[in-house]
């Protein structure tokens, strides 16, 4: 287990501790937490904490690497004589052409494949409609998930088709506050994916981690749900319930055929699309769920290896993955 700040383990929390709230309906608030999902929170908590912490440092590094290649290309125009000097600014001048040539040509190469995609793709849907269950700040995680999955779907080389339902209130609010979100090709629903997809309906199959039915294959007519809800141990089975209740199949990915968890198997929605995604492209579910699921979710088998090592490695996958995440969120905003 990595070290605290202070040098010690995670923080524990106690019975006296009060559990995390959210904004939830007036008709009733959400379950207490256990004492174990307490823990569980206040290790998320100082994980989170830390990755803040190194998320600023990389920023000030980032900001000192422009800084240093500025004066770097100052210093080589004052030094060089003014023939010498116009040709530097003309080869710069021109490689800035190319690179707006070659985005502008990734963007078209982009909307013909999601266009595409609307035709004979993989219908993928987020389920918008549990808004009212999550505060300010869960809602903005979502909003960050759907933003991480269009621009992953983006770059596919077949992408699926992407629905986002019950897209109103708060949710919609959020969402339209992205620049560029109505330029989006992607399928905007206010209404449920029922009413949306009503001629569907004997071909939805809601994914959660709570149906007895294990996923072993996609197929193209079928239409995949997933449920757009943050922070699920609040609200466990309510993705089954609601597929029931409308009487509708459930389905959960393999996970357990292929790793093992270090707690439940319930997945954010940009790890859930990321991997349908992969599995379209592979085939394959378990180079799937590795290429996607981070170390820290996996169990750790291998006991030759010690905890700094683990630790270490865990560290680099996910600064890789919020890397990652990162370009692919600039590159919507750039996009847009």
């Amino acid at each position: 287990m990595p070290e605290s700040p202070d040098g010690g383990a995670p923080p524990q929390t106690t019975d006296a501790e009060n559990p995390k709230t959210a904004v939830g309906k007036p008709s009733g608030d959400p379950p207490a937490l256990s004492k174990n999902a307490r823990k569980k929170l206040a290790k998320q908590q100082w994980f989170e904490a830390k990755k803040a912490e190194k998320k600023a440092a990389l920023k000030e590094q980032r900001r000192r690497e422009v800084e240093r290649k500025r004066k770097e290309w100052e210093e080589s125009l004052a030094n060089v004589h003014e023939e010498e000097r116009a040709k530097l600014l003309e080869s710069r001048r021109i490689l800035r052409k190319e690179r707006m040539e070659k985005r502008s040509q990734e963007k078209e190469e982009k909307r013909e494949r999601l266009s595409l995609a609307r035709e004979v793709g993989q219908n993928v849907v987020v389920d918008l409609q549990f808004s009212h269950l999550m505060n300010p700040n869960e809602i903005h995680s979502l909003v960050q998930q759907i933003m991480y999955c269009y621009a992953v779907n983006g770059r596919c080389v077949s992408p699926a088709r992407l629905w986002l339902t019950g897209c109103e209130g708060e949710m919609e609010s959020a969402l339209k506050r992205i620049p560029g979100f109505d330029k989006w090709i992607i399928e905007k629903e206010n209404r449920s994916y029922v009413e949306a997809l009503s001629d569907k309906k004997e071909d939805l199959v809601y994914l959660t981690a709570d149906s007895e039915t294990v996923l072993e294959e996609l197929d193209l007519k079928k239409v995949y749900i997933i449920g757009g809800l943050v922070d699920r141990n609040r609200w466990k089975g309510i993705t089954l319930k609601k597929a029931q209740e409308q009487g509708i199949q459930t389905a959960k990915l393999p996970i357990a055929n292929f790793m093992k968890m270090s707690s439940s198997q319930v997945l954010t929605v940009n790890q859930v699309v990321e991997i349908l995604l992969k599995f379209l492209e592979t085939r394959d579910w378990k180079t799937s769920f590795f290429a996607v699921i981070p170390q820290r979710k996996r169990c750790q088998s291998d006991s030759e290896k010690n905890a700094e090592d683990k630790a270490e490695e865990e560290n680099e996958q996910d600064d890789e993955l919020t890397a990652s995440k990162k370009k692919c969120v600039e590159e919507v905003l750039s996009n847009s």
